[in-house]
């Protein structure tokens, strides 16, 4: 028995010290591979840019995922400004003869499409050439890929262009047949985050803004595609009804693509461009390898501050999404930090709690009355995420970004029927009248539910009052486009919720200028990129461990409902949250 236990506690030894050994290695690794990163890129003569399979888009530093949950992801992710930048310096750059796009699924947001093809779109100007192939397309791909000159596509590939549609999930049946109840205060008709709890179909009100939103996006885009493509509108619309795109021969006779050809074949093509013999070597960079290749400006002079708030918006201290607490400490540095001049607050947000972003717009506020804040909206400025953008001096969004949605909800389960079902019952002992107004086994008392309903009725007039200053319009006014309703930008502008459209980059120029700064001045962003070493820690997180596994085998979409009806903190909360995402897949 004693052999049996030392063996035991021999094997339980060397498993830790392996542990520890594989730990420290892994550590080891990293700091090699971040110094690896850093080398200098050298741009050879005769070179392609490349937007390729392996460039993630994204839209803020802290939507860069690296740590212990990642560490076979290879993609390298780009910031957006950082992506434009890339290609304007290009376009002048004696180095770089052309661009070829060549990613079949483009992981990027629809406004950072837009920027990327706009870009694009600037730097055919210079006489150098686009081109562009395609296996298996994604329809956000084909968006981007159609600016190029000539569009080229395997010959046994397809081109997924079908328009845009979504799929609402009602949860209503499926609550009561296992007995779980489901509080719902809102205001609002349009605020649709709350329907799949209460219906078990689409309403009207919402059905109306999703065909309108999807219509003017689709339109935004279908137009350029066309238009880029050379192809009729009437004629386009009927490629795409019939999904034409599918078949390679029929997307080459409706002039979707130039040619077929294999891969080998275009880049054969390219050379030939290029003036290269066969034994040549084409030389393609990378975007992130071309942004490593030249040198950072001198940082301490005068800047424009990007400010970053990308994800939901939640009370406490966090990292990768949008943290009250997080966000009030950059807000004041920024504020304090002399040479800092102007800041730009880049949302890309649906919103979150109602509380966060009230904390975060009186931060702003006291920014503002020190220096010139400018808002930039990305894929999503709603609800909360437009809530915080009303300390703004001037408000720039993007044509496809979602936008508004101002109302306020509050979701309170409870799990009353489903536990009596088992044989579980509570009695309740208390001090006061209200002690125990909600309890997850007896749902919420109606007198709870009348101060509930006045907090989300409140908190509605606060955000509209706000909207009202911002924008200068009346309460009437803005409560008839509020009520919750999404609008595209362009639709944004149209009734007044933004000033312009235009990108991060128009809206920092003109935080410059509202400022009074010349050329010389430096672009700085916050918050700045989690360490390795910060994200492996962050990643140890029991609870971001557990949420991480679970989104991973259920989806984001269905995590966020999850967690809506699970998370304590959330069930707390009055909510300023768009109901839902759209993407040009």
């Amino acid at each position: 028995m004693k052999s049996f236990f030392k063996n035991v506690l021999a094997n339980i030894v060397a498993i830790v010290i392996l542990c520890v050994v594989f730990f420290f290695f892994f550590i080891i690794m990293l700091v090699f591979s971040a110094m690896g990163s850093d080398k200098s890129v050298e741009v050879k003569k005769n070179s392609v840019l490349t937007i390729n399979l392996k460039t993630n888009i994204i839209d803020s530093p802290t939507e860069e995922q690296t740590g212990i949950f990642n560490i076979n992801n290879q993609n390298k992710s780009v910031l957006i400004y950082d992506a434009i930048e890339a290609i304007n310096k290009a376009k002048t750059d004696d180095n770089i003869k052309g661009i070829s796009i060549e990613a079949d699924d483009l992981h990027a947001g629809i406004t950072q499409i837009d920027d990327l093809r706009n870009a694009i779109q600037d730097f055919k100007k210079s006489g150098k050439f686009v081109y562009a192939y395609g296996n298996a397309v994604s329809q956000a791909s084909y968006y981007l890929g159609s600016v190029a000159d000539q569009y080229y596509l395997n010959p046994s590939g397809m081109i997924e262009l079908k328009g845009l549609a979504t799929e609402v999930t009602f949860f209503k049946d499926f609550a009561d047949k296992y007995g779980i109840g489901i509080e719902v205060i809102r205001h609002g008709k349009f605020k649709s985050a709350v329907e799949p709890f209460l219906r078990n179909d689409i309403s009207p009100e919402n059905k109306e803004q999703l065909g309108t939103l999807l219509n003017d996006i689709w339109k935004n885009t279908s137009t350029r595609i066309a238009a880029s493509r050379k192809i009729d509108t009437a004629q386009f619309r009927t490629v795409v009804d019939s999904l034409y795109g599918m078949i390679p021969e029929l997307g080459l006779k409706h002039k979707l693509a130039d040619k077929l050809i294999q891969k080998t074949e275009y880049d054969e093509l390219i050379k030939s461009k290029l003036s290269l013999k066969e034994k040549n070597k084409l030389n393609k960079i990378s975007l992130g390898k071309y942004i490593a290749s030249y040198s950072e400006d001198d940082k301490s002079g005068d800047k424009v501050a990007v400010l970053y708030a990308s994800g939901s918006i939640n009370n406490g201290d966090g990292y990768n999404d949008i943290y009250s607490d997080k966000y009030v400490k950059y807000i004041k540095e920024l504020q304090e930090n002399d040479k800092v001049k102007a800041v730009v607050l880049r949302i890309n947000s649906p919103g979150g709690s109602a509380n966060a972003s009230d904390e975060i717009l009186f931060e702003l506020q006291q920014l503002k009355k020190k220096k010139p804040l400018v808002v930039s909206f990305g894929d999503y400025a709603a609800s909360g995420g437009y809530y915080i953008a009303m300390a703004a001096d001037k408000i720039y969004s993007e044509p496809n970004t979602l936008t508004g949605s101002i109302g306020v909800f509050g979701v309170i389960p409870y799990f009353k029927d489903l536990a009596n079902k088992n044989g579980v019952r509570s009695d309740i002992v208390a001090t006061n009248a209200n002690s125990m107004y909600y309890s997850s086994l007896n749902g919420v008392s109606p007198y709870g539910v009348s101060m509930i309903t006045r907090s989300v009725e409140g908190t509605y007039k606060r955000f509209v009052h706000f909207v009202t200053k911002n924008r200068k319009q009346t309460f009437e006014q803005i409560d008839s486009i509020g009520g919750g309703r999404v609008w595209s930008g362009t639709r944004a502008k149209q009734i007044g919720l933004v000033d312009e459209l235009g990108t991060l980059n128009d809206a920092i120029k003109f935080a410059a200028q509202k400022a009074g700064l010349k050329s010389s001045y430096n672009v700085a962003s916050f918050p700045k990129k989690m360490t390795p070493f910060e994200q492996i820690f962050n990643d140890l997180n029991e609870d971001e461990i557990s949420a991480k596994i679970i989104k991973s085998k259920i989806g984001k979409a269905n995590y966020e409902i999850l967690n809506q009806i699970t998370n304590e903190k959330l069930q707390s909360e009055v909510k300023m949250e768009m109901p839902y995402q759209i993407k040009i897949d």
